[in-house]
């Protein structure tokens, strides 16, 4: 066991370790959870920083329109605030009944079914993996606000940061989470600067103008019909304020003791600020005229708009209000690129969490409910990054493009994920009407799942120390959910309009094939477990023990595999040769006598130069002769310490036992035989010294002919 003040052997350290840092005992975990003020910008990251792109995309689809739809960006904004505010409120409620960290997925799962749960994690999956990239591309489209000369290299700066931060998040919890709380702090405190700055200047008569308020903005002609869609997709747009909500109640876990009450405050703080940014800049862009187009080009009077990218809404708005060239325009840049790239951190949170859940439940492979060496899932944390650095690249990181496949999965976990709430709601008021059937649950899961999910929010509960809610207090939960639900359906049905031919059907299409595998997964560990099951039926016994020595030529590893097989005792022992090769085989057979070995070696031909199917034949028709005998085949193998080492050996071993696996009442015995290179696993040097004393000792300093003897004579 490791105790808490011991570390890591130092000659046990690899690159890995460099990295991340050295592995974390399970006893450390606890120290692991955040308290509020690190939990906010790790898990909150996402929603705050939405506030730098929002605002733009939802005053961009105005202009398409023309200048004179940006009047009616306020009750655009106003009802992306009520929206938020709602979904703020349903997730405490959330939060509060379900602490386990399954989030929207427990939720649909336990009260609307298993498919329905699928839907919410396969949505959740494809969230959170657009919001790594829609984060990383809008955080470079700030930095290339500030220096347009980095614009050639927008895919390779998107994919580095994409990479760092997958390495800062294999560090742990606790060590990411004061990595991004500065820029988190930084980017609220300066934003909150600037709008007070901006709307002080406008009060006093001195309100900031932005450069692009000089140009105007060829507008398409719409119709009635238009106009109405028009306003319903920049609503949609501006929803995207909203992603990353859901993140605090799949991390409930994360949070240190009362989880609930600090997760709930969390949430409001977060939602709090999100609202202040996201209404103050849109204010203070419409105050300052800024004028951003879908394509720089329809800016009527910009020259250079083919060759110079344009300019964020936050730059813009920075620029109008402190100037370009001031220190305070680069630390608003910089704290923009900055929360926006950490906004990523949310989903790499979220979706290791989330993809432990999956696992635990059977709908994902187990090696996602692995904690690695810093106490996180890190298979996850690959998963993710991989997944967005391909569509990264996929897309040229093109946040325009980018944004039309955001939004869609997280209004699908709303939807459903509020629904089943409201579901939990009604099935508290049965169960307080009706005391007796506290016992049945409403859920339509599977009831191994159910059962499991119900054991972990309850100890959760217990963690929190949460207490029961009353008939007034369940009836207040269902009507926030209920309204969630209604409200956030509404946008889905809106969201999905508005953007599914401008590049949203890829989410339509991802969704089912997750949903698809996740099923697949399921059904294959269920059939697994039926099938290895214990039954009155299967019976297990053997009427002999074989030892089987793979002999290839006269060496050192052959003589190592042989003595450990004597070493063994088992009833029956004999060396097989495969033969390829007759002049090799009769050398065999010479240093077989010469060296003196009492063990019998069979020599099995092999026509066509397999060394396996002669072998395979052979222990099948001894299973035969001699009934449900256990045959152990023994193979020596060789270990090394230079991966390229690996390249220089042919593996016949390795393709030996996988097949060998296959034949019914064998075991394979790996004998390792350790080249002197091997050392370097250890971090000792690869050679020995001129006259040092070489690998190669036997098992035991005892002459093999008396090892041999009684074995030998006892199958005779």
């Amino acid at each position: 066991m490791v105790h808490e003040a011991e570390a890591p052997p130092t000659e046990l350290k690899s690159p890995k370790h460099w990295i991340i840092g050295d592995p974390l005992p399970t006893e450390k975990l606890e120290g692991q959870l955040l308290p509020k003020h690190l939990a906010l910008p790790i898990f909150a990251s996402d929603p705050l920083s939405s506030v730098a792109y929002a605002p733009q995309e939802l005053l961009m689809i105005l202009t398409i329109g023309g200048l004179a739809f940006l009047s009616f960006a306020p009750w655009v904004a106003l009802a992306v605030i009520v929206l938020l505010v709602t979904v703020v409120a349903s997730y405490r409620q959330l939060i509060r009944a379900y602490p386990s960290g399954g989030g929207d997925y427990e939720v649909a799962n336990r009260n609307l079914g298993e498919k329905a749960g699928l839907v919410v994690a396969s949505a959740l999956l494809v969230d959170y993996i657009m919001t790594v990239v829609v984060s990383v591309a809008s955080g470079v489209d700030n930095i290339i606000s500030a220096f347009p000369e980095l614009n050639p290299f927008r895919v390779e700066i998107a994919v580095v940061f994409v990479i760092i931060l997958a390495a800062v998040n294999l560090r742990g919890v606790s060590e990411s989470s004061k990595a991004f709380a500065l820029p988190t702090y930084l980017f609220i405190g300066s934003v909150f600067v600037m709008i007070v700055v901006g709307l002080t200047r406008t009060a006093f008569g001195d309100a900031p103008i932005a450069e692009s308020a000089a140009f105007g903005v060829g507008a398409e002609s719409l119709t009635q019909a238009g106009i109405i869609l028009l306003l319903l997709r920049s609503f949609a747009s501006g929803c995207s304020a909203l992603t990353g909500v859901e993140a605090i109640s799949n991390g409930v876990p994360a949070f240190r003791r009362p989880k609930i009450r600090n997760a709930q405050a969390t949430l409001t703080l977060m939602g709090g600020i999100a609202i202040v940014l996201f209404a103050g800049l849109t204010a203070l862009a419409l105050i300052a005229n800024v004028h951003y187009a879908e394509n720089p080009c329809q800016l009527i009077g910009w020259t250079d708009c083919a060759t110079e990218p344009q300019p964020s809404l936050m730059a813009q708005v920075a620029a109008a209000t402190f100037g370009g060239d001031t220190v305070f325009f680069y630390v608003i840049q910089v704290a923009t690129a900055l929360v926006l790239l950490l906004a990523a951190n949310t989903a790499f949170n979220g979706f290791p969490l989330l993809g432990s859940v999956l696992a635990r439940d059977g709908y994902a492979p187990k090696s996602l409910s692995t904690r690695g060496d810093r106490l996180i899932y890190s298979n996850g944390v690959v998963i993710l990054a991989l997944a967005a650095s391909v569509i990264l690249v996929v897309f040229q990181a093109n946040l325009t493009v980018l944004i039309q496949l955001y939004i869609i999965g997280v209004f699908v976990s709303f939807t459903v994920g509020q629904t089943g709430m409201v579901r939990h709601w009604m099935a508290e008021l049965g169960r307080l009407r009706h005391p007796a059937s506290k016992a049945t649950s409403s859920s339509k899961g599977s009831s191994r799942s159910k059962a499991s999910a119900r054991s972990k929010a309850s100890k959760a509960r217990a963690d929190a120390d949460a207490k029961p809610l009353s008939p007034a207090a369940i009836w207040r939960a269902l009507a926030i959910n209920a309204l969630g639900a209604v409200m956030t359906a509404v946008v889905l049905i809106v969201v999905t309009v508005t953007k599914f031919t401008h590049g949203a059907w890829i989410v339509f299409v991802m969704m089912p094939i997750l949903f698809f595998l996740m099923l697949g997964v399921n059904r294959y560990y269920r059939d697994v477990e039926k099938e290895i099951a214990v039954d009155p039926t299967t019976t297990f016994g053997a009427a002999g023990d074989h030892a089987i020595v793979l002999v290839g030529r006269m060496q050192k590893p052959t003589l190592k595999a042989l003595d450990y097989a004597i070493a063994a005792r088992h009833a029956s022992i004999e060396a097989v040769h495969v033969s390829i090769d007759d002049d090799e085989t009769k050398r065999l057979k010479k240093d077989w006598v010469k060296q003196n070995i009492h063990v019998k070696l069979r020599v099995l031909s092999s026509p066509y130069r397999d060394l396996s199917h002669p072998l395979m034949e052979y222990i099948k028709s001894r299973r035969e002769q001699f009934g449900a005998e256990v045959i152990t085949v023994y193979l020596p193998q060789y270990i090394v310490g230079h991966w390229w080492e690996n390249l220089l050996h042919n593996h016949k071993s390795r393709r030996i036992r996988q097949k060998l696996l296959l034949v019914h009442g064998v075991t394979v015995a790996l004998v390792p035989w350790l080249l002197d290179s091997s050392d370097l696993l250890y971090g000792r040097r690869s050679r020995p010294l001129p006259g040092q004393d070489r690998r190669g000792e036997p098992v035991r300093p005892v002459p093999r002919r008396q090892l041999a003897e009684t074995p030998a004579k006892r199958r005779r």
